[in-house]
């Protein structure tokens, strides 16, 4: 079985080293993975193409507050204060820091 976890391990690790890789070291950012589940609603590196808001490039502070204001009830919303439940303060950070990055 042990051969199996580490075709998984490097299958992972092939689909997610691709452009948002960080150039000197090749790790991926925590911030890039979280983020990956915004690019549903919110468009392809958060660039959305309809009616639900862009995300991309967003100052970090603010998009950091906005998520937690999600998360803790103080913003009114339909999905995305479920969706900020599950995160931590300093997944949030993480995730905000990533998409504001984004061109």
């Amino acid at each position: 079985m042990r051969p199996v976890l580490l075709l998984g391990s490097a299958a992972l690790l092939i689909a997610v080293s691709g452009p948002g890789a960080t150039q000197e070291t090749g790790e991926i950012l925590r911030g890039e993975i979280l983020a990956s589940t915004c690019f549903t609603c919110h468009g392809t590196d958060g660039k959305s193409p309809g009616a639900i808001p862009s995300i991309a490039g967003i100052p970090a502070d603010s998009l950091r507050r906005t998520l937690q204001e999600f998360r803790d009830g103080r913003r009114p919303s339909t999905v995305m204060g479920r969706h900020a439940t599950g995160y931590s303060d300093e997944e949030l950070a993480s995730i905000a820091d990533y998409l504001s990055r984004i061109q």
